[in-house]
């Protein structure tokens, strides 16, 4: 498992590497030739070529630490060679990604500051973007070079909280809350705080059920030599595997989609700002949508002697969004103009695809807006059930017209991953294997740390949650151990926690220093 690979599988592995940025830089090109744009000026085309590589790398040092998870237990039970492991997870994070919703990759994308998101293409959205991406990064290979699984999820989450603030303190004026979106903190910080005691207790209770229902006490021996185990033991956890791997990439792979959309966004919003894949078949009940929304938030605002212009509108909703507080008259009043826009420019040119470059900017910004501010305002009691139903709907339409992500872009962030487990696998696989307990991992302890994992993640993912694949997955190799009486090595917790509660101000100090650095750059 340690020998070093033949150059064979070099020349492969540099091969797939290019073959993969030429696949990116194709499917760039042809997205603006698609939409008649002959290109972007040379440094802004410079400028997108590099962030994309360092989200992409992000993806990849990913592959270090969580896909490594998926592998652990199959190699370390000789279930099948590293390298045959390490293809096979890739095959299925792959799928996973490819299938995936698309709902986690923005749930960590709307904990960034509003005006951030919205002008993405500015000087402040190019520092937002390298900051957060490089100090997940550092953070990421700091644990990954000590051998301590870390969860790359933790590690995103406090860079953006890191720029966010940053953003907050360089801003002249405003709230103290202003750069960070704390009830969305909340919600994706608990998913975190979770995942781990969660993997802990599920899995050791799964495996003391084992014990009781599944008396093979093959399932309970630890490995011998490199023989592989019996053959139904080997299929239950290369089922695991499988399974875990999928649903990694179906979370996981989620959240650097999700900045890379930023990235498209910003650099060629004529591109990418909207889902001009949407068919012109559901521009009619999307504009309808658009006029019922509209006269709802026009019965609920105040009479005003003068109506707001569409950009008077969207500054008052943007500071709504700021400050939390959108279930307001004035704010209906606002979001009835911005509705009603939407639904005559889309009326006006029959498609999303059709709209001119020079009004898609303003568009998105109206559907983006709208789109939080119902969010935002949850069941809000003036309304009725029905208006809260259109409302609804019309959200979820709002999102489908801006949150959507390319099939190239979940490609290239599955082989990234996929590339990453191959080069950075055996650092945290032998973390989880050897460090963990002070006893071989078993069959039955992988197949109960792997099962809990695959359905934890699952979940998350149904419910557009981001989790930790390494929290659940070490924590439940934890779990097992001290359910299995072989003890643990408190040496490695102790490292892992340290690493756990570190992780957060490590990287919002990394993030927040490098933001207000690039600040003065771009």
């Amino acid at each position: 498992m340690r020998k070093g690979e033949h150059q064979a599988f070099r020349m492969f592995f540099l091969g797939v590497i290019a073959a993969a940025l030429a696949f990116v830089g194709y499917s760039v090109l042809a997205d603006l030739h698609a939409v008649g744009t002959s290109g972007i000026a040379t440094g802004a085309f410079a400028l997108l070529a590099l962030a994309l590589l360092i989200a992409l790398g992000f993806e990849f040092v990913n592959g270090f630490h969580d896909t490594a998870n998926a592998v652990a237990t199959v190699i370390y039970t000789n279930s099948l060679p590293p390298l045959v492991a390490v293809v096979w997870s890739g095959m299925w994070n792959l799928l996973g990604v490819l299938t995936s919703s698309g709902a986690v990759a923005y749930s960590v994308v709307t904990l960034l500051p509003v005006e951030l998101i919205l002008q993405v293409g500015s000087g402040a959205g190019h520092a937002m973007i390298f900051a957060l991406l490089l100090s997940a990064i550092v953070w990421n290979l700091a644990t990954w070079a000590l051998g301590i699984p870390n969860s790359s999820s933790h590690a995103l989450v406090g860079s953006i909280l890191g720029v966010g603030l940053a953003n907050q303190l360089m801003s002249p004026s405003g709230s103290a809350l202003y750069g960070v979106d704390w009830m969305q903190v909340k919600k994706v910080f608990s998913a975190l705080l979770f995942s781990p005691l969660c993997g802990f207790i599920l899995a050791a209770g799964l495996f003391m059920v084992l014990r009781v229902v599944v008396r093979n006490a093959a399932l309970y021996r630890a490995p011998e030599g490199d023989a592989p185990p019996p053959m139904w033991i080997r299929g239950l956890l290369i089922g695991t595997c499988t399974g875990v791997s999928f649903f990694h990439g179906s979370n996981d792979g989620q959240k650097g989609m999700g900045l890379i959309m930023l990235i498209l966004i910003g650099a060629a919003p004529t591109a990418y700002a909207l889902n001009r894949a949407m068919p012109d078949s559901m521009m009619p009940g999307f504009v309808e949508t658009a006029q019922q929304a509209s006269h709802v938030f026009d019965v609920h605002a105040q009479p005003m002697l003068k109506q707001p212009t569409a950009e008077e509108a969207r500054a008052q909703v943007t500071d709504a969004l700021r400050v939390k507080s959108v279930a307001r008259p004035e704010v209906y009043a606002a979001l009835s103009v911005l509705s009603a826009d939407i639904a005559q420019a889309v009326s006006g040119y029959h498609s999303l695809h059709e709209i001119p470059a020079a009004s898609v900017p303003n568009v998105r910004t109206d559907m983006y807006l709208v789109a939080e501010a119902i969010h935002n305002m949850g069941k809000a009691t003036s309304f009725t059930v029905e208006e809260d139903g259109e409302l609804a709907k019309f959200m979820k339409q709002l999102n489908a017209g801006t949150r959507f992500i390319p099939v190239w872009v979940k490609i290239a962030v599955a082989l990234a991953l996929g590339l990453g487990t191959m080069v950075g696998w055996k650092r945290i696989v032998v973390t989880v294997g050897e460090k963990i307990g002070k006893s071989h991992l078993t069959y039955a302890q992988g197949a109960s740390a792997e099962f809990v994992a695959m359905g934890t993640i699952g979940l998350a993912e149904g419910y557009g949650l981001p989790v930790s694949t390494t929290h659940i997955l070490s924590s439940g190799v934890a779990g097992t151990m001290a359910a299995g009486g072989g003890g643990l090595q408190w040496g490695t917790l102790r490292a892992m926690g340290m690493a756990w509660i570190t992780t957060l101000p490590a990287a919002m100090l990394i993030s927040g220093v490098l933001y207000v650095v690039f600040r003065h750059i771009f």
